[in-house]
């Protein structure tokens, strides 16, 4: 399965291509990116990773990540969506079968703020509502706007765990019921 291309007010979503690269690059070296996600800019070496990645959970798993575009620009808003990441966080969240795999957004610096998360976010979780029960996502404690998105989103503090030496917030979220066409897939 390929990721479907999903559309919003302002958005497309679509999987991630190859071409991508340069774009997600730049914006993993923007400090307004990575201080909330690990403290570090990316690699284009690991960025490339993260892109082959997100390709590839959509043949094993039907879900994945999608690359958020301006409709009238084209300009990169982000990358969101769903992972299967399998992170060494403790508690772990890989054996809670009753929760399934995790969501995490990353916009771009010059995105932020502007409520582009939450226009792509919404369309993601409906798409995801209407074929996932349960999800996850962690935030650095730090990250309030995240919190507050997380929380308008429907998600809720499940516990504080450590990921990488560092405390992290785990939050849980369950599926609504949801109209699947209350999204533009094509």
């Amino acid at each position: 399965m390929s990721a479907p291309t999903l559309t919003t007010a302002r958005l497309t979503l679509t999987g991630h291509v190859a071409a991508d690269l340069e774009d997600c690059a730049a914006m993993w070296t923007d400090p307004r990116v990575y201080t909330m996600i690990g403290g570090q800019p990316r690699t284009r070496e690991d960025v490339w990773i993260r892109l082959l990645r997100s390709i590839g959970q959509w043949t094993l798993f039907g879900y994945g990540s999608w690359i958020a575009r301006e409709t009238a620009t084209g300009r990169l808003i982000g990358e969101l969506g769903l992972i299967e990441a399998r992170r060494a966080i403790e508690p772990s969240i890989d054996a809670r079968s009753e929760f399934g795999p995790e969501v995490g957004w990353t916009l771009t610096g010059a995105a932020q703020g502007q409520g582009y998360a939450s226009e792509a976010l919404a369309a993601i979780l409906a798409w995801t509502d209407a074929r996932i029960p349960a999800t996850t996502c962690i935030i650095d404690p730090a990250n309030a706007s995240s919190i507050r998105l997380a929380d308008r989103l429907g998600y809720r503090l499940h516990t504080t765990g450590t990921y990488r030496d560092a405390p992290i917030l785990i939050f849980d979220r369950t599926a609504p019921s949801l109209n699947p066409g209350a999204i533009a897939a094509r």
